[in-house]
């Protein structure tokens, strides 16, 4: 088996021309040694578009000094790019996390150079894509160029994330801790809603959730449940206590029994080492865990999502707060349909019924310029911290009252003020 040499990252660049297209992993993944690498050979060159979903560091390729240099283009806005993308030094695609990698693997979208953050090569030669295999699978197999940071630091993971040396056009070597993210302890609120979501989660279901307190606040109420799976797009140290004290079986799973299914992860060290080469873990394709189809096969799949606002009508906004772009589209359409179509599945969307400044996120119509992630045709169940609204085959009205009960109390009678105004409902 012959594998390509290390070199150093200024130099695994040496092809890379004025107008190249250019991926970057997700997340985690992010390959910071490619990425400085990438910033002291391109600011030599011009109109270089890079893609990528949200990363966790930092994107020096943002900065304003390079404009003209790195166009970048979020999939997911992360903290990293949002001020580029709200000061139109980065630009954002609203797009399901699902038809990503079709925009490469259909020359939508081309990809000169993939930058890859790996795990040593195996005797065979085949190194994992680790903690991110998401979009990263369909980029790979497209690109005309791959340039690997190899880093023993990055677990192996199993399922569909893995490379052969034979494709790297480069191979830079790293010992780099993996990024890691805490997201600390839920507060009161967070607890409360954590709790009325428990409620809804039946035995046997299968699990979709995001990163953040409330997620985690939810599966530490799941202690006493039995035979939960786990089919999600992605996925944080919370799991872990549930799957040691075996509330996590996957053993109702239709597809994939037994296995947790995921396409990329972000936590601490603690879950890196945990999911290294540990076969109860499967990293697969967006394309295929964020696949409708896919999700819906399994049974009581529990899709638990979040929104910066909701109307009272039921419509969803998850990816800007009015004009200035937040996150993005992600796979939440993907799995609140699933869920619905999945058998006794139930498609959750929980939020804070207030800001940190007290505004109310239940309202009577979203800010100017949000968008729409979520439909109201497609929100069955909604959750704050007072309680669940089931929107599910209601009709406006109806809607309207089941909203303003799980509103702010202080909030409850401006709302039924602006309902009657907008609606005449009394």
């Amino acid at each position: 088996m012959k594998i390509t040499p290390y070199i150093s990252a200024e130099k695994a660049f040496s092809s890379l021309k004025s107008g190249d297209s250019i991926f970057i992993q997700t997340g985690a993944a992010i390959p910071m040694v490619l990425v400085n690498g990438l910033v002291e050979v391109g600011g030599k060159l011009s109109n270089i578009s890079i893609y990528q979903m949200h990363t966790e560091g930092l994107a020096p390729y943002c900065d304003p000094c390079y404009k003209g240099i790195f166009n970048t283009h979020c999939f997911f806005i992360g903290n990293s790019t949002r001020a580029a993308v709200n000061s139109a030094n980065a630009d954002y695609i609203p797009v399901f996390l699902s038809e990503i990698p079709a925009l490469f693997r259909k020359k939508i979208i081309p990809v000169d150079f993939a930058l890859l953050h790996v795990s040593p090569p195996d005797e065979h030669g085949y190194c994992s894509l680790g903690v991110s295999a998401d979009i990263a699978i369909a980029a790979a197999e497209v690109a005309k160029n791959i340039i690997a940071q190899v880093n023993p630091n990055m677990p192996r993971t199993h399922g569909g994330g893995m490379i052969h040396v034979s494709r790297f056009s480069a191979m830079v070597s790293s010992n780099d801790p993996i990024p890691e993210i805490e997201v600390g302890e839920p507060n009161d609120i967070e607890m409360k809603i954590a709790s009325n979501i428990a409620g809804l989660v039946d035995d046997g279901a299968t699990l979709q959730m995001g990163i953040g307190k409330i997620p985690n606040a939810v599966l530490s109420k799941l202690i006493h449940h039995k035979k939960l799976g786990i089919h999600t797009e992605m996925f944080s140290d919370g799991i872990i206590d549930l799957v040691e004290k075996g509330v996590i079986t996957g053993e109702m799973k239709m597809k994939h029994p037994h296995k947790i299914i995921s396409s990329f992860a972000v936590g601490t060290k603690k879950l890196y080492d945990y999911i290294n080469d540990n076969p109860l873990f499967e990293m697969h394709d967006t394309a295929y865990v964020n696949d409708t189809y896919v999700i819906m096969q399994n049974p009581k799949v529990t899709a638990i999502n979040s929104a910066i606002e909701i109307d009272l009508t039921g419509q969803v906004c998850a990816d800007s707060i009015g004009c200035r772009l937040y996150s993005g589209v992600g796979g939440q359409m993907d799995f609140i349909r699933g869920a619905s179509l999945s058998e006794g599945g139930k498609p959750i969307i929980a939020l804070p019924s207030i800001t940190k400044n007290g505004a109310s996120k239940i309202v009577s119509t979203l800010q100017a310029g949000s968008g729409v992630v979520t439909t109201r045709a497609h929100v069955h169940y909604v959750v704050t911290e007072f309680g669940v609204a089931n929107l599910y085959a209601k009709n406006i009205k109806q809607r309207i009252r089941e909203l303003i009960n799980i509103a702010h109390p202080s909030h409850r009678e401006t709302l039924e003020k602006e309902a009657f105004d907008l609606w005449k409902i009394t």
